[in-house]
């Protein structure tokens, strides 16, 4: 081990034959935090990111060129019936590839799972076409995590953080909720300072929340959770580099990774533990891409579970065109949040879950390529005439497994590594068409009562909060990992992204991906210890 030291941290080089240390693969929500939480506690981490690593300095104010900047723009393919199968058919997703992941892209919204999302079998019953099972956790052990991470992101309205002040379009969006008769309505749990704070400043009101903050208010592992494991001297950070495949040995155990540099050199890095935080399309190729004669169907994938289960939040925006200029692009993009209708309700709506209802705003580029019709005509360009005097609002709900939505491997497509891609095949459930309906009526409604003249909806514009395909089980046959994130097959190989979450709750999933990092951080520093990894 080596000290390096550059214009802003102070950094080690670790061997690559050093076995121990823990490679974590991704450094987003998941891998950012683990590689911090564990390098805190003298653990030494390797962090590969597949992306470059850019400075607050870099990010643009600019939707098409922040998309260019950010994005995994490797090709990908998918099927199936949903929206994003027809209109980007090889974009399927936006997630981020750079140092931070998609913390540089997402706007901040922080929500807990409710006790009975943690229970959806239990909740929900049997419901045919649907793979449900039981987190194998509860809210009850979850809450100390819950705390810690939202006191480490300085989540607004928890923890003393004062709730951000509302733009105009959070305005429209509090009279519109007033009229309707909505009582718990706020700015939203958001990590993003409203005064400065651990070293951050306070919002700016840029408005450019998913094009990367320039001014870091908002939480992002890329400037908070790396530099503060790097500054600990147990945490190398390399960017630019893609984890190809997990080597393991004759016992099954894995002992490191394969990835590829900028130029496109391999590497073998070896491992005590390996923790795939690559998100719930890369994480479970990575592990089918690691298959073996020991292990034919990919690492940890005994139970057949492996990329099954893809889940993501079932959405949709709506924009309403109001009498005054409304600019509803200043301010934070989520500021607002509406949690009445979260709760589940069949007996009277028709479908199992609950829906939140959320502020939404988008700049003049992703507006126009959103819109329908998606030619161009007088439609269309009315709607952009109007664009200075609409708000918007989406909803947000829950989304039920599926084993028949999956990702897998094309083998007919392959990378510049030549592994194959990512195949994302999803079906919308009866179910999912059911609140969709609901969620888009809910929020024309909202924004008629606050006076819009007229209404334009986006139904599931996109792939949004990408989770499942390598969820947790009680028990081996229903899932990959175990409560801790632990491979049921193979116990120094760990999931650290949404892709183990057992189910979608009915908000945004990164909190709780933040908080089971910091929480499998202390098992796996337990089981250091114990010398049982």
């Amino acid at each position: 081990m080596t000290a390096r030291f550059d214009d802003e941290v102070a950094s080690v080089t670790f061997d690559r034959d050093d076995d121990s240390v823990v490679v974590v693969i991704g450094s987003g929500a998941g891998g950012g935090t683990l590689a911090n939480e564990l390098a805190q506690k003298g653990i030494d981490v390797v962090l590969l990111e597949a992306g470059p690593r850019l400075k607050m300095t870099d990010f643009v104010n600019d939707e098409f060129g922040a998309l260019e900047q950010l994005s995994w723009l490797d090709p990908r393919t998918c099927s199936g019936n949903a929206g994003f199968v027809r209109n980007a058919p090889d974009f399927p997703t936006w997630i981020c590839k750079t140092v931070g992941g998609s913390t540089v892209h997402w706007v901040g919204n922080s929500i807990r799972l409710m006790e009975r999302e943690f229970k959806p079998r239990t909740t929900y019953g049997a419901i045919p076409g649907a793979n449900l099972i039981d987190w194998p956790i509860t809210l009850e052990e979850m809450l100390p995590y819950y705390r810690k991470a939202e006191d480490k992101m300085g989540v607004t309205g928890r923890n003393g953080v004062p709730h951000l002040p509302k733009s105009n379009n959070s305005k429209v969006f509090f009279l519109g909720a007033k009229r309707v008769g909505y009582k718990r309505v706020s700015t939203s749990y958001l990590a993003i300072n409203p005064v400065p704070r651990d070293g951050r400043n306070a919002c700016d009101q840029i408005g450019f929340c998913m094009q990367g903050c320039k001014s870091g208010a908002k939480w992002s592992t890329l400037y908070t959770e790396i530099p503060k494991a790097e500054a600990t001297g147990h945490c190398e950070v390399r960017a630019n580099a893609m984890a190809l495949q997990i080597e393991h040995d004759e016992r099954g155990r894995v002992t490191g990774v394969l990835y590829a540099d900028k130029a496109g050199r391999q590497h073998l890095q070896k491992a005590r533990a390996v923790c795939c935080a690559g998100n719930s399309l890369e994480t479970p190729r990575i592990l089918f891409n690691s298959a073996s004669a020991k292990f034919p169907q990919g690492l940890a994938n005994s139970s057949g579970q492996l990329g099954k289960n893809y889940m993501r939040n079932c959405h949709g925006m709506v924009f309403g065109e109001f009498d005054r200029p409304i600019h509803m692009y200043r301010g934070p993009v989520g500021a607002g949040l509406i949690e009445d209708l979260g709760e589940n309700d069949p007996e009277n709506r028709g479908f199992v879950g609950g829906i939140w209802m959320g502020l939404v705003s988008v700049g003049v580029p992703y507006f126009a390529n959103m819109l329908a019709p998606k030619d161009w005509g007088r439609a269309k360009t009315s709607q952009l005439e109007g664009y200075d005097h609409m708000a918007g609002v989406w909803f947000c709900g829950d989304d039920l497994p599926q084993e028949r939505n999956h990702v897998r491997l094309n083998t007919e497509v392959k990378d510049q590594f030549g592994l194959p891609v990512a195949h994302v095949h999803l079906e919308m459930h009866e179910n999912e068409y059911k609140m969709e309906n609901f969620g888009l009526r809910k929020c024309e409604e909202l924004l008629t009562a606050a006076g819009a003249k007229r209404t334009v909806s986006e139904p599931q514009p996109g792939s949004a909060h990408n989770i499942g395909t390598c969820r947790m089980s009680a028990s081996a046959r229903d899932g990959v990992v175990n409560r801790w994130g632990q491979s049921h097959d193979i116990p120094n190989l760990f999931v650290s992204d949404g892709s183990q979450f057992t189910h979608i709750n009915t908000g945004n999933p990164t909190l709780t991906i933040v908080t089971l990092a910091i929480r499998q951080a202390d098992y796996i520093a337990e089981r250091m210890r114990g010398n049982e990894l």
